[in-house]
């Protein structure tokens, strides 16, 4: 029988990608998500992929009767917990909103696991939790920092509940992914990332602008300690992204973890400036992105990239695909978007 895996927020950027690569792996994949920031046809898109429905729900996480119903009506064999508010810049102007969401979805999700004696659960973390590095590449051993959002502390207490839980429930398993920045979309085109409203990412910023959605892409300062003044990511491919999340599931089922709390970066080991990733995409896609330089945004760090040797090793995955694979795919997105 397959075994059964709980996507919070499923329909989103990450969520959706890593259902398509679970179901692709021969798992049940439920889904819930409250469409706050994705919509239902992801869902249509994801059995279009792979030939399978994900069964879906619709309810906010924080919402406890609606989860103990699911709970009671499942037996889980593991979680996948995506369901957050994700965007910096809004964090720092509403701080308890981001508290609210990210910390007592989490909190909610964790007592029920408890209740129904559900052991599996990887968490949605983030490089932010580094905060602005003093040494780089970032390793798992580089001690958190300084908060530079509320987004980014939501993320470090998060990690914190599910080592002091883990240390006191016996049964729980917990494992966190720290993303570097997710860009691309899935080869197919059917997925990809959807921003309600303003895009508060980068590359979904580049394709409104060139589909012609946006007058200009604004760039965040250009006077950084970096070689070209704009700020740098370690952007990774979303598609090897949920491959990571399939990995990690993997990992905890096959009792490989070392410890009952283990977390791993995940990214490609490369920076990236702002200006290097306009430079790809239009190299690849043959197009011209208009921008204008502005001042620097409140939370942004200068730079930071992976090192991803501990994920290489010991979750046997590495990044496969580029920027210019990332690039492209976001493209041909974008472009269906259009139609």
């Amino acid at each position: 029988m397959a075994k059964k895996i709980l996507l919070t927020g499923g329909t989103g950027y990450i969520g959706s990608h890593t259902a398509v690569e679970l179901i692709h792996q021969g798992y049940e994949v439920i889904i819930v998500d409250d469409l706050s920031n994705s919509e239902y046809r992801t869902i249509k898109s994801i059995e279009k992929i792979t030939g399978a429905k994900p069964e879906f729900h619709k309810f906010d996480v924080r919402d406890f009767s609606s989860l103990t119903r699911l709970f009671k009506n499942y037996k889980f064999d593991g979680l996948i917990h995506f369901a957050a508010k994700k965007a910096v810049g809004e964090s720092v102007k509403n701080p308890l909103l981001y508290y609210d969401v990210n910390l007592n979805s989490m909190l909610n999700l964790l007592k029920l696991m408890e209740l129904h004696k559900v052991s599996n659960l990887v968490f949605s973390s983030s490089c932010t939790v580094y905060g602005q590095p003093s040494q780089l590449p970032v390793t798992e051993d580089t001690p958190f920092g300084l908060a530079e959002s509320p987004y980014g502390h939501t993320k470090q207490i998060g990690e914190d509940i599910l080592h002091h839980t883990t240390l006191t429930n016996g049964q729980l398993q917990a494992l966190s992914l720290r993303y570097f920045n997710p860009v691309g979309a899935h080869p197919s085109a059917l997925i990809g990332e959807m921003p309600i409203g303003v895009p508060a990412n980068l590359v979904p910023i580049i394709t409104q602008t060139v589909a012609g959605l946006r007058s200009e892409l604004k760039v965040y300062g250009n006077d950084y300690d970096t070689p070209d003044g704009t700020a740098i990511r370690d952007y990774i491919h979303v598609v090897d992204l949920a491959k990571a999340h399939v990995r990690a599931i993997e990992r905890m089922l096959n009792h490989e973890q070392k410890e009952s709390y283990e977390y791993f970066n995940i990214g490609t080991g490369k920076g990236s400036s702002v200006l290097e990733v306009i430079q790809a995409f239009e190299r690849i896609n043959q197009t011209k992105v208009p921008y204008q330089v502005i001042d620097r945004r409140a939370g942004d760090i200068v730079k930071i990239y992976a090192d991803t040797t501990r994920a290489n090793d010991e979750l046997n995955w590495s990044a496969q695909l580029n920027l210019d694979d990332m690039m492209r795919s976001a493209w041909e997105w974008q472009k269906t978007l259009n139609l």
